[in-house]
């Protein structure tokens, strides 16, 4: 490839680097220019068979940013690197890995703590509060687990999600306890379409999906 002469580099120097002047001056056309599927208007100009556009409207195009120090211009785009985060760790859009598998933990605990009671109940089996601990406690363990292990702005406001997840499991809980503490007949229909029943199952599902999806995304469910 032939080199370029100085006055090839200054002329694109010049084109790149100070806006308006040398386009105007060398036949400046508005087009649409497309950047990575992002389209936008940008004037590019032709010169000696070559096409240049301006290096703020490239850094507009692509949500960059533009920077000078001295004669030096610093073309910054997104996820470039130094731009974004390190390798292996998670964005605040997104659930760190190890938040993920203590909530995964967690949500399993509560399922079977869910699944025990609604069968105790259809069963008739008593329910005390020495059996509900062999499922509360292992559930308050993981939830202090998932705690410690929120990193990102995401796990902290799934964890809060999680915790009202065990606060309404707990209410149910207790609502069958004392139940039997008083000795009130407990119907073994008593769950169905029972209102803190229902909202239990369905953030159950939110929290499910969130975790398949990584991604935080509250649709009131666990409220």
């Amino acid at each position: 490839m032939r080199k370029r002469s100085q006055r090839e580099w200054l002329i694109l120097a010049a084109l790149l680097v100070v806006p308006g002047i040398a386009l105007s001056q060398a036949g400046e056309e508005a087009r649409i220019f497309v950047v990575n599927g992002q389209a936008g208007q940008a004037a590019i100009v032709r010169l000696q068979g070559k096409s240049y556009v301006e290096l703020e409207a490239l850094a507009r195009l692509t949500h960059g940013s533009l920077s000078f120090n001295g004669n030096q211009a610093t073309l910054t785009l997104p996820g470039t690197p130094g731009n974004g985060p390190a390798k292996g760790v998670a964005t605040n859009s997104e659930f760190s890995k190890d938040f993920l598998r203590a909530g995964i933990e967690e949500m399993a605990v509560i399922r079977e703590w869910r699944t025990a009671l609604t069968n105790a109940v259809q069963r008739g089996i008593p329910v005390t509060d020495d059996w509900i601990t062999l499922y509360r406690s292992p559930a308050i363990t993981d939830l202090r687990l998932a705690s410690v292990a929120a990193a990102t702005d995401s796990d902290r406001n799934a964890y809060q999600l999680i915790s009202n997840e065990f606060d309404n499991m707990k209410k149910l809980s207790d609502r069958f306890v004392a139940a039997h503490a008083s000795l009130n007949y407990t119907s073994p229909d008593a769950l169905k379409d029972d209102p803190l029943d229902q909202q239990v199952l369905n953030c159950a599902r939110s929290l499910a999906a969130m975790a398949a999806s990584g991604q935080y995304v509250d649709d009131g469910s666990c409220h």
